[in-house]
């Protein structure tokens, strides 16, 4: 059986084996050290005839649902080795084979599944001049394809969030230096990449004699990416693929570009801290798992088109206007399940009797919405209610096949109706009234003999027979078999209790293997529906996800925007849509207005204090434009949005060591990002750039880059940038879209009050150390704070006074010049007389920052820290 073990595992060595052992899954060698830390189950050792022992772990076959999920979430690939043959008849040794590999991007069991994200493995192709991209949810069977170049690939990667990638055996290191995200790679050997068999296999899988009606035939590099993906579900023993019908282009340029570090710093999806909460944590009020499916993709691909976005706003709006209409599909919807990984389940044969119930209810709902929509006046729904499909005949054939209370499981008996069988409704009647019917034997024999004492009865030896007690032996009648003499009785048989016997020892066994057959008839015939299932889960996941936004907008007082090709943001009265949800209660959200427009107020320069809520600002100028172009309504009183076609941020500062980048490398990389791939529709947010650095260097590279979003010969971007540079409030009497705002606070009897209101003109002061307080510093160092302060406002010479004489022309270098001569003094942080200070002093200065890496930094950081320590 080890050798058996050892060889199956050779042929996936990079997977880990549960070898199915009787009643037990157990693994072996390094594979249970594996198991056993990951599962946190008994390490133990197998003893075989050579002395020898190895280590095993195992556990009971029933609890694989249990353990599966926590292996592949940890990210191992999972070979499943099942006995292929019933040990009861195995005349050796029981036969064994891998039938199915698991893996975090090819799994199909719900407990392995988020029913509320796609689960998708992706494959790139990097060809000569572009990439492919192919993307599938074996759980859905959505089939995605599309050529790009690195960009568009990486914003897609982003957006699907694949959870393995495929790739060519040798470009790993490709791949990593060209996508920093980080991600679940597999390589796979060039015969999976070729291209010169990737159109016949996709023909041969998607059963048509050309791509062209996909609208993919010309993505020659994706569809080399999406043969790689069919030929890892061979190697993965996933060869029932009936579900996968169609394999769809992904139109990029129908959606807005949100590329990761947007996504990230706007926390749509994922929030930045794990007590966060996301925009779709917020607006989701989706009653299906498919259609909090849908609903995230909308979030991370937003409408670009101003047709589709009307044709979604429209449709939420009705659900306004007709409480009934959204009050019949909450009904319809709320208790309909996943439909969608259901229909995916019916040609892998892994559906349930359960889940083929909650189909029939399914289509039951699907007939009452069509109904509800296609007499509805509004266009979206009613078109959406045109192309749902009751598929009357399958439900009612699904309803009278099964019975009203299902299992989870065939082999758990009563599935299958009254009448669908004459042979299964007598052999379970035979089970049943077992023994009335003995009991009417006894009874009608006793009466035709005249033996008072005649009884039936069975044992091992030879089933049922008939006791007469010697007395009355000699009324038996001459067709009886005598089986056995006792001291006082015969026993006999007959042909009726031979025939008998064999339907009531075998009913049960028998009963299964029909309920089985019968229900494996059903789904296969279910099977020939499969497109029109799809393709009602789809509708019914946008009807929900519609619903859902129309849900949120009553709950939160969402107003409807317009959404037109102008170049204008006109917000009024906005608010963030998360932070309003997450107030004390009493507490209102304080509104603000953002107008931005190409022609007098391109970039607005935001100032005031921390805390104030310029950040905030920022965010929901951005989130509110994302809604809208989703189809949403917004938080506002009104909105205009004109089209954006990217949007891209730069918030928050953070390190990344482990990959040598400080905060001042992060931003300056995503800030490259931005000012790289701007068009005139991009929408830009900068906040505080720039600060991880000197100050000088901090004023001249935003001032730059605002120069150069002001003066782009191609594109003048609609750009929000939030500063505590309030320098560069200069900027404003020198470039005509350049409008400085503040958000406002009120200084009462030397405490800081934050209004959060944004008004016009700059601000001049940052309120650091009222926040230092509010923060819980020590007193101490507060008060010494607000005397250096002085002290250096006191030598400080203004720039403000300097800005009429000295500030940039358009072209010319920044107000860094003036800024520069303004520092009147130099503050000396060591006093010269503590040995200890001086000898941190000396070990400062002798450091080669520019050559120093973060590693390197932060060992110095622990050297100064024992010289500290040490006296």
């Amino acid at each position: 059986m080890m050798q058996q073990f050892y060889d199956l595992k050779a042929k996936h060595p990079d997977a880990l084996l549960l070898f199915r052992c009787g009643d037990f899954y157990e693994t072996y060698g390094q594979d249970a050290v594996t198991a056993a830390t990951a599962l946190n189950i008994t390490l133990t050792k197998r003893s075989s005839k050579d002395a020898s022992s190895v280590e095993m772990a195992g556990f009971p076959y029933h609890a694989l649902d249990n353990y599966l999920p926590r292996l592949v979430r940890a990210g191992f690939r999972i070979a499943i080795c099942d006995q292929l043959e019933d040990p009861k008849f195995a005349k050796k040794l029981v036969k064994r084979g891998i039938t199915e590999l698991v893996t975090p991007g090819v799994v199909m069991g719900d407990n392995m599944l988020n029913a509320r994200e796609n689960n998708f493995v992706a494959a790139i192709h990097f060809g000569k001049h572009l990439l492919g991209l192919s993307l599938l949810d074996i759980s859905t069977g959505e089939f995605l394809v599309t050529d790009g170049e690195v960009a568009q690939i990486d914003k897609l990667l982003s957006g699907f969030a694949p959870k393995e990638i495929l790739l060519l055996r040798g470009t790993r290191a490709r791949f990593e230096e060209t996508f920093r995200q980080k991600l679940y790679l597999y390589e796979l050997d060039d015969w999976a990449f070729s291209e010169k068999g990737a159109r016949e296999r996709l023909l041969k899988t998607l059963n048509v004699q050309t791509l062209k009606g996909f609208g993919v035939d010309h993505l020659t590099e994706g569809l080399t990416a999406a043969s790689a993906i069919l030929s890892y579900l061979e190697m993965t023993q996933h060869t029932q693929i009936g579900h996968i019908t169609a394999l769809r282009p992904i139109e990029e340029e129908r959606y807005v570009r949100i590329d990761a570090f947007t996504a990230r710093n706007l926390e749509l999806v994922a929030p930045l801290n794990p007590q966060g909460q996301t925009l779709l944590q917020t607006i989701d009020r989706t009653l299906t798992p498919m259609g909090a499916r849908q609903l995230y993709r909308w979030m991370l691909f937003p409408l670009r088109r101003v047709e589709d976005i009307e044709w979604r706003a429209t449709a939420v709006e009705h659900f306004f206007r007709d409480p009934e209409l959204s009050e019949f599909c909450h009904d319809l919807l709320a208790p309909m399940g996943d439909l969608e990984r259901i229909a995916s389940k019916i040609p892998t044969n892994r559906v349930s009797p359960r889940e083929m119930g909650a189909l029939a209810l399914g289509l039951k709902s699907v007939a009452l919405l069509r109904n509800a929509l296609t007499h509805t006046e509004q266009a979206s729904l009613n078109d959406l209610g045109q192309k749902l499909d009751p598929l009357e005949a399958l439900e009612q054939k699904i309803s009278t096949t099964l019975n009203a209370e299902l299992p989870t499981a065939v082999n758990k008996g009563n599935v299958i109706g009254q009448g669908i069988s004459p042979e299964l409704d007598e052999l379970r009647r035979i089970s049943r009234k077992g023994k009335d019917y003995l009991l009417e034997v006894q009874q009608r024999e006793s009466e035709l003999t005249g033996i008072p004492s005649l009884k039936v009865a069975y044992n091992n030896v030879f089933g049922y027979y008939i006791e007469v007690r010697n007395t009355h032996k000699d009324r038996v009648p001459s067709d009886w078999v005598r089986k056995q003499t006792l001291v006082g009785a015969e026993r006999y048989i007959t042909q009726e209790l031979k025939e008998y016997e064999e339907k009531i020892l075998g009913a049960e066994e028998r009963i299964l293997a029909l309920e089985s057959q019968l229900f494996a008839e059903l789904v296969q015939h279910t099977a020939e529906h499969i497109r029109a299932l799809q393709e009602n889960a789809k509708l019914l996941a946008i009807l929900d996800a519609l619903h859902s936004l129309a849900t949120i907008a009553q709950e939160r007082r969402y107003v409807r925007p317009v959404v037109d090709d102008s170049l204008v943001l006109d917000i009024r009265q906005g608010r963030h849509p998360v932070i309003e949800t997450l107030l004390p209660p009493g507490e209102d959200y304080v509104p603000n207005d953002v107008l931005l427009n190409s022609d007098d107020q391109q970039i607005i320069i935001v100032t005031g204090p921390n805390m104030a809520g310029k950040s905030a600002l920022l965010r929901q100028t951005a989130l509110i434009t994302l809604l809208a172009q989703m189809g949403s309504f917004v938080p506002a009183s009104s909105a205009r949005i004109g089209v954006i076609d990217k949007v891209f941020t730069r918030v928050g500062a953070s390190d990344n060591l482990s990959q040598g980048e400080s905060t001042f490398m992060v931003e300056m990389s995503e800030a490259a990002n931005i000012m790289n791939n701007i068009s005139p529709r991009s929408l830009v947010l900068f906040d505080e750039l720039g600060r991880g650095t000197s100050t000088y260097d901090g004023i001249s590279i935003a001032w730059s880059i605002v120069e150069c979003l002001h003066e782009h010969p191609e594109s003048q971007a609609r750009t929000l940038f939030a500063t505590h540079y309030h320098e560069l409030n200069e900027m404003e009497t020198s470039f005509p879209r350049i409008k400085n705002y503040n958000v406002s606070v009120r200084e009462v009897k030397g405490k800081v009050v934050f209004l959060r209101t944004l008004q016009r003109g700059g601000s001049e002061h940052s309120f650091g150390i009222h926040v230092a307080r509010l923060a819980g510093m020590p007193l101490g160092i507060v008060k010494r704070a607000e005397a250096v302060l002085k002290q250096l406002e006191a030598g400080r010479t203004s720039v403000s006074g300097e800005a009429g004489t000295n500030a940039p022309t358009k072209v010319h270098s920044p107000a860094t010049e003036s800024i520069a001569s303004a520092s009147g003094m130099q503050l000396s942080f060591f006093q010269l007389d503590d040995p200890v200070l001086a000898q941190v002093r000396d070990e400062i200065y002798a450091l080669q920052i520019d050559t120093l890496t973060p590693i390197e930094a932060l060992n110095k950081l622990h050297d100064i820290q024992r010289i500290i320590r040490g006296h």
